[in-house]
C-alpha cells in the first residue's frame, strides 16, 4: 500500500485537532454505528477541559488504496519541543490557518520549523463558515509569511484548501456555496502534493523514535518513522544511544497504527510510522539499527527552555493530609520519568535536598505538569516562575518573546500602557474598525503574571499570543514582584465568618468560613502595599447577655477564587503555591509570624 506522512500545524485553536477529527470521520476509518466524541485526539483530560492540544500524537486512515498515516500537533509556544522533533517523521504539512484571524504568531513558529526541515505547505482556511471570514486576505498573508521566512519557489507554490472541519465541509473555492461535504478536495491534495517515502527497504535499518509513550505491559515504547531498511517483531537491533554508545535489545512487540487503534504486526518497512518496545530506556533521537550495520542518524535537537520554577516537598502543617505520594523519593521517580518523554523539560536536583529546579518553555507548559501530578496524588509545593538567565559573550542576557495582541480597539491603549512598564517594544500595530492588533517585542519576565491584568485590561475580550524569539542582553526592568501586599494568618485552625467579617475590608480574601488556615498561610490580597498579619480563627465571644442584633447573620463578600495558573502568577519570591490533590494553597515561604517579620525588616534595611 502506498503511504503518505503528514503533519497538521497551526496556531492554537485553528482547527487542527477538529480538522483531523474531520479527516477520520470522512475516510470512513470508523464504523458506522461506532459511537465516537469530539476531538478524538485529546485523549488527555488536561486537553479536553482546556480545548488544546498538548503532546503529539498520530494516527492513520486509509483513502483509495492510500495509507496517510497524520500527526495531530500542538499549537501552543509552550509545547513547541513537540513540533520540532516530528517534522523528521513527515514528508509534508498541512498548515491549517483561521479565516479570520489569519496567520499568528504560532503559525510564524511551525512554519518555520516545517521550512527548515524542506517540507512543503498545503494551506487549509479553517473555519470558512464564519460571517467575519476573510479568506483571501488571509491566503496572502500566508505568502507574505512565507516569502519572509525564506522560503523557495516550490514552497511558495502551495494549494490552497477551504474547510469548515466543524461541520466536514471542504472545496477548492473560497466562496461558502461551493462547500461540500466531506474532505476529498484534501485527501487528493495530500495525495498529490506529499512525496511518497523513498523505497529503500532493501538497505541496512535506520529508525528514530521522535515520540514516546509507555504502557505498563511492554514498558517504554519509541514511535517514529523508518528512515530506510525493515523491521520485524523478535529481531536483534542495535540503538545507537545519544552519546554514541551501542546497546543490543530484541525488538518484542512492532506496532503499526490505524485510527485511534494500535495494531500489532510482524513486518513494517521504509517509511511507515511505527512503534517498537523491548528496550526499557529508549529515548528520543536515538538511532536503532540492524546489529553490526550501525549508523547513527542526526541527533533530534530542540529549542531550549526558558523559563523555570523550584519544586519542593510539601512542608507545609497539613503534609500527608491530601496526597499520597508526598516523599523526595516519589517526586524525584516522577519528575525523571517525566523528562524522559518530554525533551523540553528540564530537571536538576538541588544537591542532596528534596528541592528540584523544573525548566520548562513557559508558564502553561509547567503548570501542565503541575496539574497533571496533583491529578496523580503528589503533594509538593512550587515557587514563583523566573526566566532563565544566561552568560552570552561575557553578557548577561534574558530570553524575548514577539507577543501578539488583539483587542476591541476602545482598550488597546490600556494594553500599549501595560506592555510599555513591562519591557516591551511595539513593533506593529494594526487597526480595524472595532478591533486593534499589536506585536511587542518583550523580555520574558515581563510576561510573568500578565495574563490577569491582560483580562481585566481588556474586559476579557482580549487574545493574546506569544512566541520565543531569542536571547539578548538584560533590560533595566523592574517586573514580575506584585505591588500589593498579602493577609497572612496568624494562627492554625478553622477560618470563622466572625472574623472574616472584621478582616475583608482590609483587602480581597481567598477564603470561606469553615477553611482550615494555618500560620503563614496567605488567606487574602491586601490593599495596601505591604503584608498584613491576620487572625482569621478567631469566633464570637459567647456571653449570656441578650444582644438586639444576635440573630443577624454575618453576610461576606465573595472570595476571590484562584486557578493555579492564576496563583503562580501571583506569589513573590517569598511565596510559595502548596498543591495537593484537593487543595491548592499560598503561602510565605517562611511560615512563623515573628521569624518572618525580622527578614522583611532585613530585607527592606538591605534594599534601602
Amino acid at each position: 500500500m502506498k503511504v503518505r506522512n503528514i503533519a497538521i500545524i497551526a496556531h492554537v485553536d485553528h482547527g487542527k485537532t477538529t480538522l483531523v477529527d474531520a479527516l477520520l470521520k470522512c475516510s470512513h476509518t470508523f464504523r458506522d454505528n461506532q459511537q465516537v466524541d469530539t476531538c478524538v485526539m485529546d485523549s488527555n483530560d488536561l486537553e479536553r477541559e482546556r480545548g488544546i492540544t498538548i503532546l503529539s500524537k498520530n494516527t492513520a486512515i486509509k483513502y483509495n488504496g492510500y495509507k496517510i498515516n497524520i500527526l495531530d500537533t500542538p499549537g501552543h509556544a509552550d509545547f513547541g519541543g513537540e513540533v520540532e522533533r516530528i517534522m523528521g517523521m513527515v514528508d509534508g504539512v498541512v498548515l491549517v490557518v483561521d479565516a479570520y484571524e489569519g496567520t499568528m504568531p504560532q503559525t510564524r513558529f511551525v512554519l518555520k520549523k516545517a521550512l527548515e526541515a524542506g517540507h512543503k505547505p498545503i494551506v487549509v482556511v479553517n473555519k470558512i463558515d464564519k460571517p467575519s471570514a476573510r479568506p483571501a486576505q488571509v491566503v496572502d498573508e500566508v505568502l507574505d509569511l512565507l516569502i519572509e521566512l525564506g522560503a523557495d519557489e516550490s514552497q511558495l507554490e502551495f494549494p490552497v484548501i477551504y474547510t469548515s472541519a466543524i461541520n466536514m465541509t471542504s472545496s477548492e473555492s473560497p466562496d461558502l456555496a461551493d462547500q461540500q461535504p466531506g474532505m476529498d478536495p484534501l485527501f487528493k491534495k495530500i495525495i498529490e502534493y506529499v512525496p511518497e517515502p523513498v523505497d529503500n527497504s532493501n538497505e541496512p535499518l535506520q529508525f528514530q523514535p521522535a515520540i514516546l509513550d509507555y504502557n505498563d505491559f511492554v514498558g517504554r515504547i519509541g514511535i517514529g518513522k523508518i528512515q530506510r531498511g525493515t523491521i520485524r517483531a523478535n529481531q536483534m537491533a542495535t540503538c545507537i544511544r545519544r552519546d554514541g554508545s551501542y546497546t543490543q535489545f530484541r525488538v518484542q512487540k512492532l506496532y503499526t497504527f490505524l485510527g485511534l487503534d494500535r495494531i500489532e504486526t510482524n513486518e513494517a518497512e521504509a517509511g511507515d510510522i511505527v512503534a517498537i518496545s523491548g528496550l526499557s530506556d529508549i529515548y528520543i533521537g536515538e538511532t536503532v539499527c540492524n546489529v553490526g550495520e550501525e549508523e547513527a542518524l542526526p541527533l533530534i535537537t530542540v529549542s531550549e527552555p526558558t523559563l523555570q520554577m523550584t519544586f519542593g516537598t510539601n512542608t507545609s502543617p497539613f503534609c500527608g493530609q491530601d496526597g499520597k505520594l508526598v516523599t523526595a523519593s516519589k517526586i524525584d521517580e516522577r519528575l525523571n520519568r517525566e523528562i524522559q518523554k518530554d525533551v523540553s523539560l528540564r530537571v536538576q536536583r538541588l544537591g542532596t535536598s528534596e528541592e528540584w529546579v523544573v525548566s520548562g518553555r513557559g508558564e502553561l507548559h509547567l503548570s501542565v505538569l503541575i496539574e497533571t501530578m496533583r491529578r496523580e496524588g503528589y503533594e509538593f509545593q512550587v515557587s514563583s516562575p523566573k526566566a532563565i538567565i544566561k552568560e552570552i559573550d561575557g553578557v548577561k542576557c534574558e530570553p524575548y518573546e514577539e507577543v501578539t495582541v488583539e483587542a476591541p480597539a476602545d482598550v488597546i491603549g490600556s494594553v500599549i500602557t501595560l506592555l510599555g512598564d513591562r519591557g516591551g517594544v511595539m513593533k506593529d500595530m494594526k487597526n480595524t474598525e472595532t478591533q486593534s492588533k499589536v506585536v511587542f517585542d518583550i523580555p520574558a519576565r515581563g510576561l510573568i503574571g500578565f495574563n490577569t491584568e491582560f483580562m481585566t485590561a481588556t474586559k476579557g475580550y482580549g487574545i493574546i499570543s506569544h512566541s520565543f524569539e531569542d536571547y539578548r542582553p538584560m533590560a533595566s526592568l523592574n517586573v514580575g514582584q506584585r505591588t500589593l501586599g498579602a493577609l497572612v494568618s496568624i494562627a492554625k485552625g478553622s477560618a470563622t465568618a466572625y472574623s472574616l467579617g472584621h478582616i475583608e475590608d482590609r483587602g480581597t480574601m481567598f477564603i470561606e468560613p469553615g477553611e482550615e488556615v494555618y500560620e503563614g498561610m496567605i488567606v487574602g490580597q491586601s490593599n495596601r502595599d505591604l503584608d498584613m498579619a491576620v487572625n482569621v480563627v478567631t469566633a464570637k465571644q459567647q456571653t449570656n447577655t441578650r444582644s438586639s442584633n444576635k440573630d443577624m447573620t454575618v453576610v461576606l463578600k465573595r472570595p476571590l477564587q484562584l486557578s493555579l495558573e492564576q496563583c503562580l502568577e501571583y506569589i513573590n519570591d517569598d511565596e510559595l503555591v502548596e498543591v495537593t490533590p484537593n487543595h491548592i494553597r499560598l503561602r510565605k515561604r517562611i511560615l512563623d509570624t515573628v521569624t518572618r517579620k525580622k527578614w522583611d525588616a532585613k530585607q527592606r534595611e538591605a534594599a534601602e
